[in-house]
Protein backbone atom coordinates (compact mmCIF):
# COMPACT_ATOMS: atom_id res chain seq x y z
CA UNK A 1 0.00 0.00 0.00
CA UNK A 2 2.70 2.16 1.03
CA UNK A 3 4.53 1.57 -2.86
CA UNK A 4 4.85 4.94 -4.34
CA UNK A 5 7.06 3.79 -7.34
CA UNK A 6 3.59 3.02 -9.34
CA UNK A 7 2.94 5.63 -11.91
CA UNK A 8 -0.07 7.35 -10.74
CA UNK A 9 -2.30 10.14 -12.69
CA UNK A 10 -4.38 12.63 -10.35
CA UNK A 11 -7.40 10.57 -10.80
CA UNK A 12 -4.79 7.40 -9.21
CA UNK A 13 -3.74 9.76 -6.39
CA UNK A 14 -7.03 9.75 -5.28
CA UNK A 15 -8.14 6.49 -5.48
CA UNK A 16 -4.74 5.77 -3.51
CA UNK A 17 -6.34 8.47 -0.85
CA UNK A 18 -9.64 5.95 -0.59
CA UNK A 19 -7.17 3.21 0.21
CA UNK A 20 -5.11 5.11 2.49
CA UNK A 21 -7.80 6.53 4.41
CA UNK A 22 -8.92 2.92 5.11
CA UNK A 23 -5.84 1.79 6.57
CA UNK A 24 -5.97 0.95 10.21
CA UNK A 25 -3.11 3.26 11.44
CA UNK A 26 -5.08 6.34 9.32
CA UNK A 27 -8.77 5.96 10.42
CA UNK A 28 -8.28 7.30 13.81
CA UNK A 29 -6.94 10.80 12.34
CA UNK A 30 -9.90 10.55 9.51
CA UNK A 31 -12.76 11.42 12.32
CA UNK A 32 -12.81 14.84 12.72
CA UNK A 33 -12.52 16.19 9.03
CA UNK A 34 -15.09 13.34 8.45
CA UNK A 35 -17.57 14.82 11.10
CA UNK A 36 -16.94 18.50 10.09
CA UNK A 37 -17.87 17.78 6.40
CA UNK A 38 -20.65 15.60 7.40
CA UNK A 39 -22.64 18.39 9.23
CA UNK A 40 -21.89 21.13 6.91
CA UNK A 41 -22.13 19.58 3.62
CA UNK A 42 -25.09 17.13 4.25
CA UNK A 43 -26.81 20.49 5.53
CA UNK A 44 -26.01 22.23 2.22
CA UNK A 45 -27.12 19.28 0.33
CA UNK A 46 -30.62 19.25 1.71
CA UNK A 47 -31.06 22.88 1.07
CA UNK A 48 -29.49 22.91 -2.60
CA UNK A 49 -32.41 20.04 -3.52
CA UNK A 50 -34.92 21.54 -1.86
CA UNK A 51 -34.39 24.30 -4.45
CA UNK A 52 -32.63 23.01 -7.13
CA UNK A 53 -35.58 23.41 -9.55
CA UNK A 54 -36.70 26.59 -8.80
CA UNK A 55 -33.18 28.19 -9.34
CA UNK A 56 -32.79 26.57 -12.42
CA UNK A 57 -35.95 27.11 -14.40
CA UNK A 58 -35.71 31.05 -13.18
CA UNK A 59 -31.92 31.06 -14.81
CA UNK A 60 -33.11 29.13 -18.24
CA UNK A 61 -36.52 31.93 -18.43
CA UNK A 62 -33.76 34.06 -19.48
CA UNK A 63 -32.80 32.85 -22.77
CA UNK A 64 -33.69 34.40 -25.40
CA UNK A 65 -36.65 32.14 -27.22
CA UNK A 66 -34.98 31.30 -30.61
CA UNK A 67 -32.06 29.09 -27.83
CA UNK A 68 -34.97 27.70 -25.76
CA UNK A 69 -33.79 24.29 -27.75
CA UNK A 70 -30.71 24.44 -25.64
CA UNK A 71 -32.89 23.26 -22.18
CA UNK A 72 -32.14 20.14 -22.78
CA UNK A 73 -28.37 20.36 -22.64
CA UNK A 74 -27.95 23.70 -20.05
CA UNK A 75 -30.42 21.91 -17.23
CA UNK A 76 -28.07 19.48 -16.29
CA UNK A 77 -24.75 21.56 -16.83
CA UNK A 78 -26.32 24.44 -14.43
CA UNK A 79 -27.46 21.73 -12.05
CA UNK A 80 -24.10 20.18 -12.18
CA UNK A 81 -22.41 23.91 -11.45
CA UNK A 82 -25.12 24.34 -8.54
CA UNK A 83 -24.03 21.88 -6.91
CA UNK A 84 -20.32 21.74 -7.22
CA UNK A 85 -20.48 25.59 -6.39
CA UNK A 86 -22.43 24.66 -2.84
CA UNK A 87 -20.43 21.77 -2.53
CA UNK A 88 -17.06 23.75 -3.24
CA UNK A 89 -18.29 26.41 -0.57
CA UNK A 90 -19.31 24.04 1.79
CA UNK A 91 -16.18 21.91 2.16
CA UNK A 92 -14.43 25.17 1.64
CA UNK A 93 -16.04 26.16 4.82
CA UNK A 94 -15.91 22.74 6.48
CA UNK A 95 -12.23 22.60 5.84
CA UNK A 96 -11.14 25.94 7.14
CA UNK A 97 -12.80 25.10 10.51
CA UNK A 98 -11.31 21.64 10.25
CA UNK A 99 -7.85 23.04 9.11
CA UNK A 100 -5.94 21.92 12.38
CA UNK A 101 -7.07 18.43 11.73
CA UNK A 102 -6.51 17.91 7.97
CA UNK A 103 -3.27 19.48 8.35
CA UNK A 104 -2.65 16.49 11.32
CA UNK A 105 -3.71 13.79 8.71
CA UNK A 106 -1.94 14.78 5.89
CA UNK A 107 1.24 14.88 8.47
CA UNK A 108 -0.11 10.97 9.08
CA UNK A 109 -0.30 9.97 5.86
CA UNK A 110 3.22 11.52 5.01
CA UNK A 111 4.57 9.06 8.13
CA UNK A 112 2.99 6.26 6.92
CA UNK A 113 4.23 6.49 3.20
CA UNK A 114 7.97 7.82 3.82
CA UNK A 115 8.48 5.81 7.46
CA UNK A 116 10.00 9.12 8.58
CA UNK A 117 8.55 11.87 11.11
CA UNK A 118 7.51 15.23 9.73
CA UNK A 119 7.90 17.31 13.03
CA UNK A 120 7.53 16.05 16.70
CA UNK A 121 4.84 18.31 17.62
CA UNK A 122 2.33 17.43 19.87
CA UNK A 123 -1.51 18.29 20.38
CA UNK A 124 -0.69 21.13 22.43
CA UNK A 125 1.58 22.44 19.57
CA UNK A 126 -0.76 21.85 17.00
CA UNK A 127 -3.60 23.71 18.75
CA UNK A 128 -1.04 26.18 19.60
CA UNK A 129 -0.48 26.57 15.63
CA UNK A 130 -3.94 26.84 14.93
CA UNK A 131 -3.48 30.71 14.22
CA UNK A 132 -1.61 30.35 11.53
CA UNK A 133 -3.24 27.49 10.15
CA UNK A 134 -6.11 28.97 10.05
CA UNK A 135 -4.09 32.55 8.22
CA UNK A 136 -3.17 30.10 5.65
CA UNK A 137 -6.99 29.19 5.03
CA UNK A 138 -7.57 32.91 5.06
CA UNK A 139 -5.42 33.10 1.77
CA UNK A 140 -6.52 30.66 -0.06
CA UNK A 141 -9.59 32.29 0.45
CA UNK A 142 -8.42 35.47 -0.66
CA UNK A 143 -6.85 33.48 -4.06
CA UNK A 144 -10.29 32.09 -4.93
CA UNK A 145 -12.84 34.14 -4.11
CA UNK A 146 -12.41 37.34 -6.74
CA UNK A 147 -11.79 34.64 -9.17
CA UNK A 148 -15.34 32.77 -8.28
CA UNK A 149 -16.91 36.22 -7.93
CA UNK A 150 -16.59 36.81 -12.08
CA UNK A 151 -17.24 33.58 -12.52
CA UNK A 152 -21.25 34.02 -10.82
CA UNK A 153 -21.06 37.83 -12.29
CA UNK A 154 -20.75 35.54 -15.98
CA UNK A 155 -23.30 32.83 -14.86
CA UNK A 156 -25.99 35.77 -14.94
CA UNK A 157 -25.41 37.08 -18.56
CA UNK A 158 -28.16 35.67 -20.42
CA UNK A 159 -27.30 33.00 -23.04
CA UNK A 160 -23.77 33.44 -22.98
CA UNK A 161 -23.46 33.11 -19.17
CA UNK A 162 -25.46 30.01 -19.29
CA UNK A 163 -23.42 28.48 -21.54
CA UNK A 164 -20.09 28.86 -21.05
CA UNK A 165 -19.37 29.74 -17.15
CA UNK A 166 -20.75 26.20 -16.87
CA UNK A 167 -17.48 24.73 -18.00
CA UNK A 168 -15.24 27.38 -16.93
CA UNK A 169 -16.64 26.74 -13.45
CA UNK A 170 -15.67 23.17 -13.97
CA UNK A 171 -12.11 23.67 -14.75
CA UNK A 172 -11.72 26.67 -12.02
CA UNK A 173 -13.14 24.15 -9.27
CA UNK A 174 -10.85 21.29 -10.24
CA UNK A 175 -7.90 23.52 -9.94
CA UNK A 176 -8.93 25.22 -6.96
CA UNK A 177 -10.02 21.78 -5.13
CA UNK A 178 -6.06 20.44 -6.09
CA UNK A 179 -4.73 23.64 -4.34
CA UNK A 180 -6.90 23.03 -1.69
CA UNK A 181 -5.86 19.83 -0.75
CA UNK A 182 -2.56 19.98 -1.65
CA UNK A 183 -1.73 22.43 0.67
CA UNK A 184 -1.76 20.61 4.02
CA UNK A 185 0.98 18.37 3.14
CA UNK A 186 2.61 21.58 1.57
CA UNK A 187 1.66 23.83 4.45
CA UNK A 188 3.25 21.15 6.69
CA UNK A 189 6.87 21.93 5.74
CA UNK A 190 5.78 25.42 5.42
CA UNK A 191 6.25 26.07 2.01
CA UNK A 192 4.59 29.29 0.99
CA UNK A 193 1.46 29.33 -0.44
CA UNK A 194 3.12 30.92 -4.26
CA UNK A 195 5.77 28.62 -3.98
CA UNK A 196 2.92 25.59 -3.64
CA UNK A 197 1.23 26.93 -6.36
CA UNK A 198 4.27 26.89 -8.52
CA UNK A 199 4.80 23.29 -8.15
CA UNK A 200 1.61 22.52 -8.65
CA UNK A 201 1.63 24.34 -11.93
CA UNK A 202 4.25 22.06 -13.16
CA UNK A 203 2.36 19.34 -12.95
CA UNK A 204 -0.71 20.68 -14.30
CA UNK A 205 -2.21 17.30 -15.53
CA UNK A 206 -2.29 15.64 -12.70
CA UNK A 207 -3.56 18.61 -10.57
CA UNK A 208 -6.37 19.25 -12.15
CA UNK A 209 -7.16 15.40 -12.87
CA UNK A 210 -7.04 14.95 -9.14
CA UNK A 211 -8.95 17.85 -8.46
CA UNK A 212 -11.91 17.28 -11.18
CA UNK A 213 -12.42 13.96 -9.92
CA UNK A 214 -12.52 15.55 -6.27
CA UNK A 215 -15.21 18.19 -7.67
CA UNK A 216 -17.11 15.18 -9.51
CA UNK A 217 -17.50 13.45 -6.13
CA UNK A 218 -18.51 16.61 -4.06
CA UNK A 219 -21.89 16.88 -6.24
CA UNK A 220 -22.38 12.55 -5.86
CA UNK A 221 -24.68 12.22 -2.32
CA UNK A 222 -23.49 9.79 0.57
CA UNK A 223 -20.44 9.92 -1.17
CA UNK A 224 -19.37 14.02 -0.84
CA UNK A 225 -20.17 13.61 2.75
CA UNK A 226 -16.36 11.10 2.99
CA UNK A 227 -14.75 13.26 0.10
CA UNK A 228 -12.75 15.65 2.20
CA UNK A 229 -10.21 13.09 4.35
CA UNK A 230 -9.54 11.06 1.07
CA UNK A 231 -8.77 14.03 -0.22
CA UNK A 232 -6.40 15.11 2.21
CA UNK A 233 -4.81 11.55 2.37
CA UNK A 234 -5.14 11.71 -2.22
CA UNK A 235 -3.27 14.76 -2.09
CA UNK A 236 -0.73 13.81 0.82
CA UNK A 237 0.30 10.60 -1.47
CA UNK A 238 0.74 13.03 -4.55
CA UNK A 239 2.72 15.60 -2.62
CA UNK A 240 5.30 13.09 -1.91
CA UNK A 241 5.94 11.09 -5.04
CA UNK A 242 5.90 14.43 -7.40
CA UNK A 243 6.42 17.08 -5.94
CA UNK A 244 8.38 16.81 -2.37
CA UNK A 245 11.69 16.26 -4.16
CA UNK A 246 11.86 19.76 -5.66
CA UNK A 247 12.37 21.31 -2.59
CA UNK A 248 16.05 20.23 -1.46
CA UNK A 249 16.21 20.56 2.21
CA UNK A 250 13.31 17.97 2.19
CA UNK A 251 15.02 15.24 0.24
Amino acid sequence: MTNLSIPRSGFGYFIFGAKIALSPSIRKFVLMPLLANVLLVGGALFYIFSNLNTWIDGWLEGLPSFLTWLTYVLWPLLALTILATFSYFFSTLANFIAAPFNGLLSEKVEELLTGKKVNDDGLMDVVKDTPRILAREWRKLVYTLPKAIGLFLLLLIPALGQTVAPFLWFIFTAWMLAIQYADYPFDNHKISFDDMRSSLKQKQGKSYGFGALVSIFTTIPILNLIVVPVAVCGATAMWVSEHKGQFTHLR
